[in-house]
């Protein structure tokens, strides 16, 4: 497939920096042959380290990936939005499925929602926060593997 005709994928989150990281990561390594994989947060932050770690572990290198907001995206029209997270759900104003309005946001032809906890907030010894960034991984490979391996 030609970068034309896969379908625009964008995942959110609230600070664009672990689950819709791993979640960009993951669709453009399994999937990468039918979509095109972009991430943002309502506010841009850095990647996670411990999300570049423990994606690196399954052999996808996320380091080059940077934060966004979704403004960066705002002249894309994406086939889908994915919200990871319940807090980009309620107060970001994304992804407008009035394909023909102007605005500053993104437009998507579909908005899905599926909350993922949040990994960073994750307490306890490096390697149990590791754990849980693990899990959260994993949660969301399942997820894409489900919703976009149809």
């Amino acid at each position: 497939m030609t970068s034309q005709e896969k379908k625009k994928v964008l995942f959110l989150c609230t600070h664009n920096s672990a689950r819709s990281q791993m979640a960009e990561g993951l669709l453009r390594a399994i999937h990468g042959d039918r979509y095109e994989a972009y991430s943002a947060g309502i506010k841009a932050t850095n990647v996670d380290p411990r999300a570049v770690m423990v994606m690196k572990e399954i052999g996808i290198d996320i380091s080059s990936q940077l934060s966004k907001t979704p403004k960066t995206l705002q002249n894309i029209i994406f086939d889908i939005e994915v919200t990871v997270c319940d807090s980009a759900r309620v107060s970001c104003p994304i992804c407008s499925t009035d394909l023909d309005l102007p605005t500053e946001i993104p437009r998507a032809r579909e908005v899905i929602h599926k909350s993922f906890e949040d990994p960073a907030t994750a307490v306890g010894s490096e390697e149990e926060q590791l754990e849980v960034f693990r899990q959260v991984r994993d949660e969301i490979k399942y997820w894409i593997i489900q919703t976009f391996g149809k």
